[in-house]
């Protein structure tokens, strides 16, 4: 599907992005991929290791309209990873977190719709669902836009969904690096904001393929979630480091005890396929489209009222191997 094509990728030298170039050069033969991003020192070091031809690299910020209208120029597929995503952080500079992840993101639409690119998929995250803090509020309206935009194209074939998923095992910013460099410095114990917290988990590698597939199933409008595992925080601290205590220090600003990805008043929106499932958009499209079967022909059924999707309730449980056989394996990946 991506064979000659030309590829756009906001916040492109992120761990998302490095791992979705990659797995690209090694599966397709693009015509163009573009890294869009603001810092030109990641920009740098991210050329020195992929150095094939049709990499580009743009220095950009979603926050300039004019600049993305340029960069997009020809481009087929755009996935739009960039956003200021810390918690905390949002809390103390929440404008900074709207103009890159709300207005940002109209930018994108803006940009997409002047250049008619055929399929952009915006990345979410479990934050967006039922928000508790600035990030996943930012995310949720930035969900709102893309699947709105699907009601912009005009007579254009072009699509607009979303994919959201749980936290990256080992992405850069994320637990698992910040307790290994405690504990390679020493750290007598490791800190735990919560006893109960859980938390959805997926690998990047993992979080790349259901982009992709995604890019194939889509028809504009859907907000994608993966079926993941989830895993307490005090679990994942016993399986990296199980000769070490655990120090309570209670939960941050705008944290919650746990996370949700299908929110219980999305029920009546909700499908389940065999293994994600597929939250149907809330306002009516000017031509009507079925989505209980996808452009791969997959099925799927409306799921009972009253469903939520979150990491406490949820099916699926990573043990302590499975957790560190995930993280070797990460680890591979990126070597």
């Amino acid at each position: 599907m991506l064979n000659g094509k030309n590829i756009l990728i906001t916040g492109g030298t992120g761990s998302f992005g490095k791992q979705f170039v990659k797995t690209i050069l090694k599966t397709y033969r693009p015509n163009k991929i573009v890294i869009y991003s603001r810092d030109e020192l990641k920009q740098y070091e991210m050329a020195q290791k992929f150095t094939d031809k049709c990499m580009r690299y743009f220095i950009g910020d979603v926050r300039d309209l004019p600049r993305l209208q340029k960069a997009m120029v020809g481009v087929d597929f755009v996935v739009h990873a960039a956003a200021l995503k810390h918690v905390p952080i949002a809390e103390y500079n929440p404008m900074e977190c709207i103009k890159t992840n709300v207005m940002g993101a109209q930018n994108i639409i803006d940009s997409c719709i002047d250049n008619k690119v055929p399929y952009t998929i915006a990345l979410s995250t479990d934050k967006a669902a039922s928000p508790a803090n600035l990030y996943g509020a930012s995310k949720l309206v930035s969900d709102k836009l893309f699947v709105a935009a699907n009601n912009l194209r005009g007579g254009h074939d072009i699509k607009f969904s979303v994919v959201r998923y749980g936290n990256v095992l080992g992405s850069r910013g994320s637990v698992i690096p910040f307790f290994k460099n405690l504990i390679a410095e020493g750290a007598t114990s490791l800190p735990i904001t919560e006893p109960n917290m859980t938390r959805f988990w997926i690998t990047l590698q993992e979080g790349v393929e259901f982009v992709l597939k995604n890019f194939a199933r889509m028809q504009g409008g859907e907000i994608f979630v993966p079926k993941i595992p989830s895993m307490k925080m005090t679990e994942m601290a016993k399986a990296i480091a199980p000769k070490l205590p655990q120090e309570i220090i209670g939960i941050r600003p705008g944290e919650k005890l746990h996370e949700v990805m299908c929110p219980l008043d999305d029920s009546h929106l909700t499908l389940e396929f065999h293994d994600h499932f597929v939250i149907k958009p809330s306002i009516t499209f000017s031509a009507p489209i079925d989505f209980t079967t996808n452009n791969l022909q997959e099925k799927g059924e409306s799921v009972p009222q009253g469903f939520e999707y979150n990491s406490r309730d949820n099916a699926l449980w990573l043990s302590h191997e499975e957790l560190l056989a995930k993280l070797e394996s990460t680890k591979k990946e990126e070597s």
